[in-house]
């Protein structure tokens, strides 16, 4: 008789409370933050403890058996945090995973402690997504774990070079002293397609009260998202966003009364949604907004906003082409690194003559797979980093992709919008 699949957070407290994996651990005597290694599988220092988390899940759960099955830490990964993500009673809280020295992920539980298991093992799903749905995130970690990104042996010229790519010999089990080989298979016909395509469409919604950041979360939502005060209508179209309370975050009563009427004021939201190449913007509350694009840390606050989200009518706000086309400008050294950040001002005209931290509730959006667009010209030289970064790929004979082969396949989704 087969060994039940245990549930996540009664496995993964038990984890916490045993404190034998390294990196994983408790924050607060009352049990209710913890952090989680999350240092990258093809960083140069990763040692097998950095993963150990993944594998133990992966092992729990039965996805993954030593000595039958091939290790593979990106899927191991992806289904440990997608089980996470699907607990409403936990949220990511901090998320320093770039950090150089010591990447991790700091998570916590909303309302209370770890005590209440029985809470815990009825913790339903945020959405229906399966424990082995794709994000943006894990698809740019595929993509780069599929590339080389170093001097072309020809005249130094970068390049994304191309290799067979084999489990990591530190995650290899000791029965699998030989791997067999893998099969000759050709390079996808675009591999950028799969990180525009509408089925991984991916946010970063990041909100703030004064200037003061309160909330950050990244959705999977290919159907769009609504920036709400509260859960509302679940009728309407999109995931709900529902902005944080302002009475956790601020002291002044008065500020925290004018915050609390921009969220009521919201009603169904402010919508935003992807249609063909398009983002589009609409308000379905009387709350008025305005929106602007800007840089990723920073609105643009020096001229007046793009334009208001309308009342009644969809507006387009994001076109995929341009910033397609202003990429492949960037990487040839001709233009500027392309914009992707959406800002909104809820509730109160553009900080045009004023510090946007003045502002009520200012609303930062970024398509994440935009920033992976970026990122991937960044790595291949496109910008002032001096650092190569080598990364490995997979299943595929050696092949170079040089800059300008890069550049095909971005011109190729220019050409191609019809996704």
């Amino acid at each position: 008789m087969g060994t039940q699949k245990p549930r996540i957070l009664p496995w993964l407290v038990s984890q916490l409370n045993q404190g034998h994996l390294e990196g994983v651990a408790w924050l607060d005597p009352s049990h209710r933050r913890f952090r989680i290694p999350w240092k990258h599988g093809l960083r140069q220092d990763a040692q097998q403890e950095d993963f150990s988390i993944f594998q133990a899940w992966a092992e729990a759960s039965g996805a993954y058996i030593p000595g039958r099955d091939t290790p593979d830490l990106p899927t191991w990964k992806r289904n440990f945090r997608s089980a996470l993500n699907r607990k409403e009673v936990l949220r990511l809280a901090e998320d320093r995973s770039k950090d150089p020295h010591d990447p991790h992920k700091i998570y916590e539980f909303v309302n209370q402690g770890a005590g209440d298991f029985t809470e815990l093992e009825n913790s339903p799903d945020t959405d229906g997504r399966g424990s082995t749905s794709d994000t943006q995130e894990d698809i740019l970690e595929e993509l780069l774990s599929d590339m080389v990104l170093g001097p072309n042996p020809v005249e130094g010229a970068s390049s994304l070079a191309v290799s067979p790519q084999y489990p990591p010999q530190h995650l290899q089990s000791p029965n699998l002293d030989t791997l067999a080989p893998h099969p000759n298979s050709e390079p996808p016909e675009n591999p950028l397609r799969l990180l525009v395509s509408e089925e991984n469409w991916e946010f970063e919604v990041t909100a703030f009260y004064r200037g003061r950041q309160v909330f950050q979360q990244t959705v999977f939502c290919p159907k769009g998202l609504r920036l709400v005060g509260s859960e509302g209508d679940r009728t309407l179209p999109g995931q709900p966003i529902t902005l944080p309370d302002p009475g956790e975050f601020l002291r002044d009563r008065a500020v925290r009364d004018y915050v609390s009427r921009v969220l009521r004021s919201l009603g169904g939201g402010i919508a935003l949604w992807r249609t063909g190449q398009w983002l589009c913007t609409q308000r379905l509350g009387p709350c008025h907004a305005y929106w602007a694009l800007g840089e990723e840390f920073l609105p643009d606050i020096g001229r007046k906003p793009d334009g208001e989200v309308p009342k009644d009518m969809e507006r387009g706000v994001f076109n995929l082409g341009p910033f397609v086309t202003d990429l492949i400008a960037f990487i040839e050294g001709s233009g500027r690194s392309p914009r992707y950040t959406l800002w909104f001002c809820m509730g109160e005209t553009w900080p045009q003559d004023q510090p946007w931290t003045k502002k009520l509730v200012m609303v930062k959006v970024i398509p994440t797979c935009l920033r992976a667009l970026l990122e991937l010209a960044r790595a291949g030289g496109a910008s002032s980093l001096e650092n190569t970064v080598d990364l490995h790929i997979s299943n595929s004979h050696p092949l170079s992709l040089t800059s300008d082969q890069y550049k095909a396949y971005l011109q190729d989704l220019v050409e191609n919008m019809d996704f």
